[in-house]
């Protein structure tokens, strides 16, 4: 499945969380590192608007499908996707680095929260290493020189895979920095995902996520700052419903 924003060419290149794990085992073994980006309506609005972000997601290695959204637009076009959330793959990653011996980093959120999900990381998943838990403080640019910093102390503490928990379109620009600078490491974007585990976020129930309510749920409890944010989304969609259509109409 396939975005073009602009001049920009962005492809969900797995289709579910098997294919996922399946591909960054076998980068963990060969030592090769990635960025992981985890696509959303919301991203594809920020993309239209942004140039660094988009050049950032054009740098991503792999790519999934987070929001249901996505997952339609994909079968719309004829391809079968299957939804996989950053949240939801944090867990599943971590279990993978420690079967393969590979230390993990946190980047983002609080140092009380890092602090919080490390330790039910490691609760979770016996024999994982969790390496460094770095939270760059408020205004952090991920072009800028803190970055450096950041990637200091992964390559210092010897970290494989680092989940990053600073939101788009923080979390992807800094993903591609470091890919390009620390080509041994995996670069994983969650978003909420370490908020999630911590307690400092509450995601919505399990059964709201089954009947893909989940935006809902997030809308109800911030209405102010995500009204206006799911108008602009479904503002889009319309368009790319047009180009999903066309695209299976040329398979």
């Amino acid at each position: 499945m396939k975005f073009r924003i602009k001049s920009t060419e962005i492809e969900v290149n797995l289709p579910d969380a098997a294919a996922l794990l399946a591909e960054v085992g076998q980068r963990f073994e060969a030592g090769t590192g990635f960025a992981l980006a985890t696509i959303n309506l919301d991203h594809l609005v920020k993309l239209r608007s942004s140039e660094v972000f988009a050049d950032a997601y054009a740098a991503q290695d792999l790519v999934v499908a987070d929001g249901n959204p996505i997952v339609w637009l994909g079968r719309l076009a004829g391809r079968d996707l299957s939804l996989v959330p950053g949240s939801d793959m944090v867990l599943p990653l971590a279990r993978l680095a420690a079967e393969k011996g590979v230390k993990v980093g946190l980047v983002g959120s609080t140092e009380q929260s890092l602090a919080r999900a490390g330790d039910e990381m490691q609760r979770l998943v016996p024999g994982l290493e969790v390496a460094a838990k770095i939270a760059p403080p408020m205004g952090f640019d991920p072009q800028g020189p803190g970055a450096e910093q950041v990637f200091a102390g992964l390559e210092a503490a010897g970290v494989g895979l680092v989940f990053l928990a600073l939101g788009a379109p923080k979390q992807e620009i800094l993903a591609a920095r470091g890919r390009e600078q620390l080509a041994g490491i995996g670069f994983a974007s969650i978003g909420a995902g370490l908020d999630f585990l911590s307690g400092a976020q509450k995601r919505a129930p399990k059964w709201v996520r089954a009947i893909a309510m989940e935006w809902a749920w997030r809308m109800l409890s911030a209405p102010g700052r995500l009204v206006p944010r799911y108008a602009r989304c479904f503002a889009i969609l319309p368009g790319h419903m047009w180009r999903s259509l066309k695209m299976r109409s040329t398979r």
